[in-house]
């Protein structure tokens, strides 16, 4: 009996341990597929980054696809992840609203357009100016009412952008602050979100990409857009070289281009594409 127990034993194990390899063979198959999934590949273009960039980008993939037969995928999720996902090939091109830092001199930059950095408040509030050192007080707690600039008698809502995001990265540089001095009510992502935080409370102030609020301005959102440092917050002020809160729109890539990425740069240059780009308040650069 105690033989038979043994066998019987044995087997079981034995059938463990097949089961066990199984298992791990079928979780490595797995992994490589996702793994796959993740990797740009021969058929199709992956662009990550930039929430600025995005909707013009998307609009472009469209036109691409049904003029070369190559699928783009565009997502979104900030420059940082633009940059990031570039350098780890998770994507042929990031899109990064503005120019690369020092520290990113690994990556190639493809200059695609230009645009710029807007103060948003709601048409409801009265305020139509603010100077630099009125938004730096806002947005580090000296300023709390609205009603010290011009305003109503209304807690300000500091809306401000999350870690990662080129706007708030030029925001801080241009207001001489560090991200820890900023006092903010609401952090936000995407550029739709400052959007929609701004356009449904009549005491918030945040800033956004020039074009994207001169869209949904246009379309009816209850946005203003502040003049900064006395210049219009107008594509005019960017394309004179008279915003000071101007940008770069950068798709950035690391190493040599595929025939696809190299046509994708062909095709969102040429001129024949500068009426999406203005159709989204972007200023192109065509080659």
């Amino acid at each position: 009996m105690f033989a038979s127990m043994l066998a019987s034993n044995t087997t079981a194990t034995g059938e463990r341990k097949g089961n066990a390899m199984r298992l791990q063979q079928w979780l490595a198959g797995v992994l490589v597929l996702v793994l796959m999934g993740c990797q740009p590949d021969g058929d199709k273009l992956v662009i990550t980054g930039s929430s600025t960039i995005a909707p013009l980008m998307a609009e472009l993939a469209e036109q691409f696809e049904a003029q070369s037969g190559i699928q783009v995928d565009v997502q979104s999720g900030g420059s940082g992840r633009g940059i990031s996902d570039a350098r780890q090939g998770l994507a042929d091109f990031g899109m990064v609203s503005r120019a690369l830092k020092a520290d990113e001199q690994d990556l190639t930059a493809h200059l695609i357009g230009r645009d710029g950095i807007a103060m948003i408040v709601n048409t409801a509030n009265p305020v139509t100016a603010l100077s630099d050192s009125q938004i730096v007080a806002i947005y580090t707690g000296e300023q709390k009412n609205w009603s010290a600039l011009g305003g109503s008698d209304a807690p300000i809502t500091v809306v401000h952008k999350a870690d990662g995001r080129s706007t708030q990265e030029l925001f801080l540089e241009h207001f001489g602050l560090n991200s820890d001095q900023v006092q903010p009510d609401l952090v936000i992502g995407e550029n739709q979100q400052g959007i929609k935080a701004v356009a449904s409370d009549g005491n918030a102030i945040g800033y956004v990409s020039i074009g994207t609020a001169i869209y949904e301005a246009d379309a009816g959102a209850p946005l203003r857009l502040l003049p900064l440092s006395g210049v219009p917050a107008i594509l005019e002020s960017v394309d004179q070289g008279h915003y000071p809160l101007s940008r770069e729109l950068n798709l950035v890539s690391q190493g040599e281009l595929s025939e696809a990425a190299r046509e994708w740069l062909d095709f969102i240059t040429d001129p024949a594409r500068a009426e999406t780009y203005h159709d989204y308040y972007f200023l192109p650069v065509s080659r």
